[in-house]
């Protein structure tokens, strides 16, 4: 469906019931369709109380449907729900167009950006499992040309080649589930090592295109000393909806001795695809594992509201709904005077658990990490602890896991003036001075 060339498309919503939510989901689904390479030609909305079971919109509305696009010659039309197969069979039948759902317009974007084997391998189960039920138009249109029905042994060329199909794409199904496994047991070894490591996890969340990446890549530039490096461990970042699907991890590394390790995960968006939620658990669950979450918020866009909304609600289908949380109100230098909000902030600036910053130009990186130390690192106290000079590997060991502030050389040993993990304060009480 991705092409150089751009498909002319028509769009098609469905306001059901007066759902608040409607403009922004077509508004979103006409950048949905940019991201699959489509131009969008017009868009045509009806609402209705009920969903027709045949044909989605009433009967009227879909020659209306087939008038327009054939009037301005749309290639293809696309709808911003999920279509049963029997409403998608209908509609391209009556319309005659190629027809599309906002579920196939997400898969289809999730094939072109998956990258690693894991996501490309989560992608085509998910895809797979989309379109299994929806041969059967095509089996029926293929059986029509084959021989006479009615009979097992006399089946239609269509109805044979439809069953060898759907066994072909439940056995591609089975396979990639077995291989997923494989790769999700790989993923459970890595994670129970960085668990054992007992370093903080932190985990960037949000709605797609917030600027997850950029904040990742914002900070790697601001904490890694070294400059090929930071290259190296920077991820790709564009303003694009899902450019990233693969979750990443990077450790991130303070002045201070402290570290902890950043996630970042796949986007949400409005009305994702359940079977794409299913297909992606093992990657999502990192969310799951986190002792912090960054929530990203593109504070720019004036659906963020909504945006926070979807990303409550995915988290909490994925058990994660209870993790403490920071709101990042993301590209602040966007957002001008008379754009915003009656009590909105500076850009930086703190308010109890958000902060209003610019990632992508570097605007609020401090407050932000003091933020994050504040919440994960409450198990540091501060201390001073007077070490005999035979037990000098214990200078070494707190020079390299806490934060030292003053190092004195006395007759006794050395006293050190510190930050530092409330157990390692409890092993070595013995060596506390007040």
């Amino acid at each position: 469906m991705i092409s150089e060339t751009p498909m002319k498309v028509l769009l098609v919503g469905v306001n059901l019931n007066n759902d608040p939510d409607f403009e922004v989901s077509l508004e979103e689904l006409g950048s949905l369709a940019e991201a699959c390479g489509m131009e969008v030609i017009g868009v045509e909305t009806q609402n209705v109380t009920q969903i027709n079971t045949g044909v989605y919109v009433g009967t009227g509305k879909v020659e209306e449907i087939k008038a327009v696009a054939h009037m301005l010659e749309a290639e293809a039309v696309v709808f911003d729900n999920t279509l049963s197969p029997m409403q998608l069979r209908n509609l391209t039948d009556i319309i005659e167009r190629p027809v599309y759902d906002r579920t196939g317009l997400i898969l289809q974007i999730f094939s072109s950006r998956a990258r690693t084997r894991e996501a490309q391998i989560q992608v085509e189960t998910a895809r797979l499992q989309y379109e299994l039920p929806r041969l059967t138009g095509l089996g029926q249109v293929l059986s029509r040309q084959g021989g006479a029905s009615g009979s097992l042994s006399n089946r239609g060329a269509g109805e044979k080649k439809l069953e060898l199909d759907k066994r072909r794409i439940r056995s591609r199904i089975s396979e990639l589930k077995k291989e997923l496994k494989e790769v999700e047991k790989n993923r459970d070894t890595q994670r129970k090592r960085r668990l054992m490591q007992e370093i903080p996890q932190v985990a960037l969340v949000g709605y797609t295109n917030a600027g997850k990446s950029t904040l990742m890549n914002a900070l790697i530039d601001r904490y890694e000393p070294d400059e090929d490096s930071r290259d190296q461990r920077k991820v790709m970042a564009r303003d694009m909806l899902f450019a990233t699907l693969d979750t990443t991890i990077r450790r991130i590394a303070l002045p201070d001795k402290k570290e902890f390790l950043l996630s970042d995960t796949v986007g949400f968006i409005n009305k994702l695809p359940h079977n794409l939620i299913q297909a992606f658990h093992s990657t999502l669950e990192e969310v799951r594992y986190a002792d912090l979450l960054l929530e990203v918020v593109d504070y720019s866009d004036r659906h963020y509201a909504d945006h926070m909304r979807v990303t409550r609600e995915t988290l909490k289908e994925l058990g994660a709904e209870e993790i403490p949380c920071i709101h990042v109100f993301n590209k602040c230098d966007l957002v001008s005077s008379d754009e915003e909000e009656p009590g909105s902030a500076a850009c930086p600036s703190v308010r109890d658990n958000c902060i209003f910053m610019a990632a992508g130009k570097g605007i609020g990186l401090e407050e932000l990490v003091d933020m994050i130390s504040r919440r994960i690192y409450q198990d540091y106290v501060d201390c001073s602890m007077l070490i005999p000079y035979t037990e000098g590997w214990l200078v070494s060991y707190f020079n390299e896991n806490a934060s030292v502030s003053q190092v004195e050389y006395l007759a006794e040993g050395t006293r050190l003036t510190m930050n530092c993990l409330l157990k390692d304060l409890k092993k070595y009480k013995k060596y506390v001075v007040l």
